[in-house]
């Protein structure tokens, strides 16, 4: 009985303390989130309302075609 619930009591610990699966955006180079880090910027949103932030070296750079 006390193995049952040291075990019930580890894996509760361990899904309070593993991070939560944040959703993907952006071909899986972003994480759906609240707010950005410093390194991180907005290019879309995601389909839950929340910035899809992504590195800038994953974003695609602005092309300016001459006319």
């Amino acid at each position: 009985m006390k193995l049952l619930l040291l075990t019930l009591t580890m894996l509760l610990l361990l899904s309070q303390l593993t991070p939560g699966g944040t959703q993907r955006c952006w071909n899986l180079y972003g994480k759906c989130r609240h707010r950005c880090s410093k390194k991180e910027r907005v290019y879309v949103y995601c389909l839950n309302n929340k910035m899809c932030c992504v590195k800038p070296k994953y974003q695609p750079k602005e092309k300016w075609w001459p006319f």
